[in-house]
């Protein structure tokens, strides 16, 4: 018997939603998946998966700018010394 590896694994990987799009929205993905020379279904995925990681960012930066300690990066701002600029690097 003949078992499809690829196939069980994409299956077990994978899950389906159903979309409605306006058709004008339709249009635009059709015309823009054709010149990109991907499916409509990888093409939706990949900007599902762009809005989803920036979203993603945006939180974690939220979450870290609630952390920050603006006292302590005043007072490291006000140090002075170190060594010179690198020529070129002083602008």
């Amino acid at each position: 018997m003949y078992i499809n590896y690829a196939a069980l694994f994409m299956s077990l990987c994978l899950s389906t939603y159903p979309l409605r799009l306006p058709r004008s929205i339709r249009a635009g993905v059709e015309r823009l998946s054709k010149e990109d020379g991907v499916s409509i279904n990888q093409f939706v995925s990949i900007a599902v998966a762009e809005k989803v990681a920036m979203m993603q960012v945006q939180d974690y930066f939220l979450q870290r700018a609630a952390r920050a300690d603006l006292a302590a990066c005043d007072e490291v701002m006000q140090h002075s010394g170190g060594e010179l600029p690198r020529l070129g690097d002083e602008r």
